[in-house]
């Protein structure tokens, strides 16, 4: 079924109806300035769902005729399809979600090359500039719900976890529906599915039929982490810096699952954030969960922080294990206790403007060879500091790991080199290396072959 190819035309259903002739013509130009690369590798991914492909490069290769057209009619947009993979239709007819997914990929390459990239109203260069980029990007997605009372909960994990720890993932995700929590992930299979599906049997038999699976994602993974049809509501955010601001702008509270290096950099992300002086006030409820059988792995996650972040980062979050209804438990006091300190300053409950997120956690990253040799991983510099340098380098990992270009870069160069000190780089080449022994690179039964190489 998987490499089966269907052509197909479509119509948009209340997304992105209707296109100037220069968005067009942008959208289909294959030259520098234009979107067409862009806009094609969204687009596969996204009728790639529930694929065994997570290499962004064997994606590209495979369905190198694959070719995605725009149509103007005298009532809106069609998109013409050509080659698309067969596993997004159904006798023929393409999968309802991921026919939603395809127009809300157009709408934000649209919004953020329109409206941000080319707009002088958004300063990147300072903080706030960025965050207002964030704002405005998810409030055009109709993903800010005002009126509505904290509710969202983030759950992070690999891609690449075992059957456990999925149907592990998918029990968290049926004690946060059946507490009427609403599930954002990365948007991808795995820990990124299993909380939504779990989620979806909870809402349905307390009959919450308004139930959100918010999707966030980026050009660069999107490939590697085609979105799982369960979401209902898809964001494309400009980069990885900006999709995890969105992540922790959005959400209330964050459950993190067994993961690989991509959840070792989402894990930095927020403990950077919340051990800046500004944020340590602030309720974040953080919880890490998985079953028994990943009772090792959090072991060492928690010893990776504890010796290279401090005890300070290890109290920013719990550890539950084998405990699904513990963890739904926590995050509903938790987002009681983030309701209660935003109402009492009047913030927004739908966007958290209260948090600060240091330029250093927001500038993207461009995992080049020279980059990641160059990062400052040394411990005389700010705790805050250091978890973004850390993160930089984990989110290296991700590129090489799955990233088109980040492939065809380490193939050219050969492996990524992360120096630093010995007390830094003894506990992240023990916990990469315990990643790869785990499987958590590449999905089951795929060869891994090492992109970093750690020089002590």
């Amino acid at each position: 079924m998987e490499q089966g190819f269907v052509d197909t035309l479509i119509s948009p259903e209340g997304k992105l109806e209707v296109l100037s002739k220069a968005e067009v013509i942008k959208l289909l130009d294959t030259g520098k300035g234009g979107l067409y690369k862009m806009f094609r590798q969204c687009a596969l991914a996204v009728l790639n769902c529930g694929s065994t492909i997570d290499d962004g490069k064997e994606l590209l290769d495979r369905y190198q005729s694959f070719d995605i057209n725009i149509l103007q009619r005298e009532r809106g947009i069609k998109l013409e399809i050509r080659g698309a993979p067969a596993i997004a239709f159904v006798d023929g007819k393409m999968i309802k979600g991921i026919h939603e997914h395809l127009f809300a990929v157009l709408r934000d390459i649209v919004f953020v090359s329109n409206e941000v990239t080319d707009n002088p109203k958004f300063d990147m260069s300072t903080t706030e500039g960025i965050t207002d980029a964030v704002f405005h990007i998810l409030r055009n997605a109709n993903v800010l719900r005002p009126q509505t009372n904290p509710n969202l909960v983030v759950c992070w994990g690999g891609h690449s976890i075992n059957r456990a720890e999925y149907n592990y993932s998918k029990e968290v995700g049926y004690q946060m529906g059946l507490r009427a929590l609403d599930i954002c992930t990365g948007c991808g299979p795995g820990a990124m599915k299993g909380p939504m599906k779990g989620a979806t049997i909870g809402h349905a038999k307390q009959r919450f039929m308004n139930g959100r699976y918010l999707g966030i994602t980026e050009p660069g993974i999107i490939a590697a982490e085609s979105p799982n049809p369960i979401v209902n509501d898809l964001v494309i955010m400009p980069d990885i810096e900006k999709r995890l601001e969105a992540f922790v702008r959005t959400g209330h509270g964050i459950v993190v699952f067994p993961g690989g290096a991509g959840t070792a950099e989402e894990i930095l992300y927020i403990l950077g954030i919340l051990l800046h002086p500004d944020n340590a006030e602030i309720p974040f409820p953080l919880v890490f969960t998985g079953p028994d059988s990943s009772r090792e792995y959090f072991n060492q996650i928690n010893d990776f922080i504890g010796q290279t972040l401090g005890e300070a980062a290890q109290r920013r979050y719990k550890i539950v294990i084998d405990d699904p209804e513990t963890v739904a438990r926590e995050m509903l006091e938790g987002i009681k206790q983030v309701r209660e300190f935003r109402k009492s300053r009047s913030d927004a409950y739908y966007f958290n403007w209260a948090l600060r997120i240091d330029e250093e956690f927001q500038r993207p990253f461009a995992p080049t060879h020279e980059n990641m040799r160059n990062l400052k991983l040394h411990k005389n510099q700010p705790v805050h500091v250091l978890a973004a340098n850390l993160r930089r380098a984990f989110s290296g990992v991700v590129a090489g790991n799955v990233k088109a270009d980040g492939i065809r870069a380490i193939e050219e160069h050969g492996h990524f080199e992360i120096h630093g000190d010995v007390s830094i780089m003894d506990p992240m080449d023990k916990l990469l290396a315990s990643f790869v022994a785990q499987s958590r690179m590449k999905l089951p039964g795929k060869a891994y072959t090492p992109c970093y190489r750690v020089i002590k």
